[in-house]
Parts: C-alpha cells; structure tokens; sequence
C-alpha cells in the first residue's frame, strides 16, 4: 500500500536560547544562532514584538509562509512566546518546528525529530507545558556535546564553545539550513534522510 499520509509543512520555526549580551553564542544559544543565520539567508527580518514576546519576522522559504521566532523571555519561560503566536495565528503543534541544543549530540552533527519528550531541555520543557502537554511538534537538535558530568551540564551549556567545536557547530548549521525547503513543504523524512546521511 503507497504511504497516503499528508505532509505536514511547517508553519512557524523556533530558535531557542537566553536573551542579552552576557548569553551571545553560548552552547545553549544555538538554535537561535542558528534561526538567525536562516532568517539571515532567507532575507527575513527578525524584529521585536511584543505581543509574541520575542524577535519576529515572516516570509517565504521554498515558496512556502513561514513565521520566525526567537523568544526573548529566558529559556525556561519560552512556551510563552510559542503559545502567543501560535493563539494569534491558528498554528497547531504539529506545524511548529523548534531549533535548540542537545547535549546528547557531539558537536558537529544535526538532527531532526518529530515529537518526544524534553530530555531535561527547559526550554521544551516550557512550550510541552504551555501546549498542554502535546509533545508532537517537529525538533532540530543541534549537538554541542556533553561534559561527561550532569553536575557540570549547567556551566557548560553557558559558556561559549572552543573554536574548533564551533567550526564543527557552524557547519552543521549550514547543513540543516540546506534540509529546510524539504522540511517547511512537509517532505520530512526526506529532510531527515539528506540531513542524517551528508
């Protein structure tokens, strides 16, 4: 039987990280560095708005409407901004797709993901709570390594990388910034396939 399953595009991309100077470029901050670097590309305007509690822009990518956020509330508190965009626009759970660092991946290498839980990431943690609990929302995991110790995971994910891993960092940005046009039109395991696979 052919795979009948609709695609799912993706309408609304989330880059998580902590606000202010003191945070800039931070392991925790990757996944708005990298939704900075996306919007950046795509030649759309991140600016603040209030009412979403975070940096907004939208556009096309791929021919396809996107909203871009990055919450400007600390990372814990970031469902808010998710949940005030998505009661403005009508956006489900299922078309929002979240961009934040993962401990479990070494530095260099990009993952996507549909659903799970937080895996301890406060930052998923507050939009799964804010959502009601629905954890079916798309995820780009982008690896900075862990320290080998939970007792050290706090200091590290606040402090910048070494050179070297933020080389290896920049480059798999890059690549996932090449697997969106396949993601936003809802081609997803084809997304996944080019981004796991190069």
């Amino acid at each position: 039987m052919p795979n009948t399953t609709p695609a799912t595009p993706i309408k609304l991309i989330v880059g998580l990280g902590n606000p202010g100077a003191k945070y800039e470029q931070t392991r925790h901050n990757a996944g708005q560095d990298w939704l900075t670097q996306l919007a950046r590309e795509a030649g759309i305007s991140l600016t603040p708005e209030k009412r979403f509690f975070g940096d907004y822009g939208q556009g096309l990518i791929a021919g396809h409407k996107v909203h871009l956020l990055i919450p400007n509330t600390f990372m814990n508190l970031s469902g808010q901004a998710v949940q005030a965009l998505c009661n403005f626009y009508k956006i489900d759970t299922q078309n929002i797709l979240v961009a934040h660092d993962e401990l479990d991946l070494p530095p260099g290498t990009a993952r996507l993901k549909l659903g799970g839980g937080h895996g301890g990431h406060n930052g998923l943690r507050d939009i799964i709570n804010k959502r009601s609990g629905d954890k079916d929302f798309h995820r780009l995991r982008l690896g900075i390594g862990h320290p080998g110790d939970a007792k050290l995971v706090t200091n590290y994910v606040l402090k910048k990388a070494s050179l070297d891993e933020r080389i290896s960092i920049t480059n798999s940005m890059d690549k996932a910034i090449k697997a969106m046009p396949e993601a936003i039109s809802g081609q997803w395991q084809k997304a996944m396939n080019d981004l796991h696979t190069n």
